[in-house]
């Protein structure tokens, strides 16, 4: 018998079943349209700011992101369906169809209930309460404040050795300035893709959303994760503005030997959701799956994937 949120999410997706692209589009503009102007606008503001899912430009009547998201949505239904009954607890289940349901219908209401108001960003102590003497690999350091609140939550007794990857001198200084009373820190100024290569990028107005591809202005060294550390690592958080598909890629080898806890932002492209649960399960089928939601409740964003080792 299903429950709440079970029906929730089965009655969504029936609905978009039902439905070709184009009648997805039109249900998703519709809604759009109909929510107040200046949430409009902010919404736009917020999507050509970054450029993850496509534009939106109202006076032009472009509006792109609602037809990647209409085609994703079609493509993908069934995955979708896949995805949820993986997801291993019912907080997990609801994120999924608020996230869906916020794409698809423009609900705030969901999405607010869904927001993490308890635990630090990542580090949820119901799937993770201790740790000890453990090797955690911070992809996309930013500053340095995933492993400060690392170690909030754990101590200094729950790491051996930290991994810090950034690509940003200006960050890095601040990552060694709010990291310097403590040991065993590595701090490497590469990025983390899926081979060794050279790869570039501009420094953007918000410096944590440095974003690499192979143009830019400015150049770093790119690494693997399989290449850069030949230890056991046991827990990786990744936020790297759409690169954690090919970050993941990258440590295949630890992923299958090491099983490590997997904290990874799936936000960034259209079909993270999808596709970066299945590249890892692929690699190990030994995970449980979770999701967690540090977003706002007006679009969805901050969306982690917590892959856990089975017991």
């Amino acid at each position: 018998m299903k429950n709440y949120i079970d029906k929730l999410f089965y009655n969504l997706m029936t609905e978009i079943k039902a439905k070709d692209s184009n009648d997805i589009y039109f249900n998703m503009f519709t809604k759009f349209r109909m929510i107040p102007f200046t949430t409009q606008l902010s919404i736009q503001q917020f999507l050509n700011k970054f450029n993850y899912w496509g534009k939106i430009e109202i006076e032009k009547d472009n509006y792109e992101m609602l037809k990647n998201k209409s085609v994703v949505f079609k493509k993908y239904q069934d995955e979708y369906i896949k995805l949820y009954k993986s997801l291993a607890d019912y907080k997990s289940k609801y994120i999924l169809f608020s996230i869906l349901n916020n794409f698809y219908n423009f609900d705030f209401e969901h999405l607010k209930n869904s927001m993490e108001n308890i635990y630090k960003h990542y580090f949820d102590l119901d799937l993770m309460p201790k740790f000890k003497d453990k090797v955690f690999v911070d992809v996309g350091a930013f500053t340095g404040d995933s492993t400060l609140d690392f170690l909030n939550s754990y101590g200094i007794k729950g790491y051996k050795k930290i991994y810090c990857y950034e690509i940003s001198k200006e960050n890095i200084d601040k990552i060694r300035y709010n990291l310097k009373e403590y040991d065993n820190i590595i701090i490497k100024e590469k990025a983390v893709s899926d081979r060794e290569c050279k790869l570039f990028f501009d420094e953007n107005s918000e410096s944590s959303a440095n974003k690499i591809s192979n143009t830019g202005k400015l150049e770093v060294k790119g690494t693997s994760l399989d290449g850069d550390i030949s230890e056991k690592i046991d827990i990786v958080k990744m936020d790297i503005e759409g690169g954690e598909y090919l970050a993941l890629q990258g440590m295949k080898e630890h992923i299958k030997n090491d099983c490590p806890i997997l904290m990874i932002s799936v936000y960034h492209n259209n079909t993270d959701l999808i596709e970066i649960p299945n590249l890892i399960s692929t690699y190990n089928e030994n995970y449980n799956f979770y999701l967690r939601y540090y977003g706002g409740c007006i679009f969805a964003t901050e969306i982690v994937l917590i892959a856990l080792p089975k017991k």
